[in-house]
């Protein structure tokens, strides 16, 4: 049950992406930035008020800013990317993520990683290497955009995890949701143009999809931990790949599949190398 949901959770995330590269057509980024958020703190307001004010109290609003801010960022940047490159090879470097934690645990705290952690990593590094194309000369400033964004969501991983240690995955919720907003909200408001009646569908599916990706994962939670639910974070690279083709036709090439192949792999590698250190909650 819990990996069916996980696997539901990031299926959702695919679609955000998804429809987040089509809304890109009718109004700015940060419009879309903005509903993508919006719409769950709607639904997540009503939760808070009915658990009490006081369940939201924290002493850790430190943390919740740097989570706010990271994970905004990213979306930003991934948006960003997908205007620029096929959406397939968006996601495969912004969703590296978990490549670069142990790096930058290590940069940052000086913290040691396991031998399986390293080798997992530089797997996943060549795969992006793969995916950039150099040979083809297909880096560009959405590839830039893409490996900034998963640079960002592995310092919002980060968070949640040190958040998780002492916060209710409500209280994380309701802060992300409601600093998002505060962060979107005066940059769409000066970008903020006219646009045509059908882009409302996109940013309300936008919302609804970011708010289902979140229920799912929670829930998720309940019946497995982090150490069997982590890896299938690397379904949104299958997820988002299956719809890039049935919706754009666009076929992923040799070396994408091979850049594909050794990120998830990698990645796989580099997480069961931290199960024998404490555990990491990967959650998006």
């Amino acid at each position: 049950m819990g990996a069916a949901l996980a696997a539901l959770s990031f299926f959702c995330v695919a679609a955000v992406s998804t429809l987040g590269k089509t809304a890109g057509e009718f109004t700015s980024t940060a419009v879309v930035v903005l509903f993508q958020n919006l719409i769950c703190l709607v639904f997540v307001i009503p939760l808070a008020i009915r658990v009490g004010w006081t369940s939201l109290r924290t002493e850790k609003i430190g943390l919740h800013i740097l989570r706010a801010a990271s994970g905004t960022a990213c979306w930003y940047a991934l948006f960003f990317a997908i205007k620029m490159m096929p959406l397939t090879n968006a996601i495969l470097l912004t969703f590296s993520a978990p490549l670069w934690m142990p790096v930058i645990a290590w940069v940052a705290f000086r913290q040691k990683s396991s031998a399986a952690t390293w080798i997992g990593a530089a797997m996943g590094f060549v795969g992006i290497v793969l995916v950039l194309g150099p040979q083809h000369n297909n880096f560009n400033v959405g590839a830039l955009l893409a490996l900034a964004g998963a640079l960002l969501l592995a310092i919002a991983l980060m968070s949640v995890r040190w958040l998780g240690a002492t916060e209710p995955m409500p209280r994380i919720l309701f802060y992300y949701f409601l600093l998002s907003t505060a962060m979107a909200m005066p940059i769409a408001a000066l970008d903020w143009q006219p646009f045509e009646a059908r882009a409302w569908i996109y940013l309300l599916g936008i919302g609804f999809a970011q708010l289902l990706s979140q229920v799912f994962i929670v829930r998720a939670y309940r019946y497995a931990s982090s150490v069997k639910l982590g890896p299938l974070v690397y379904t949104v690279i299958v997820f988002t790949a299956l719809i890039d083709w049935a919706v754009w036709d666009r076929t992923p090439t040799l070396f994408v599949i091979l850049g594909m192949t050794l990120v998830i792999g990698g990645g796989l590698v580099a997480i069961r190398g931290k199960t024998k250190a404490p555990l990491t909650a990967i959650e998006s």
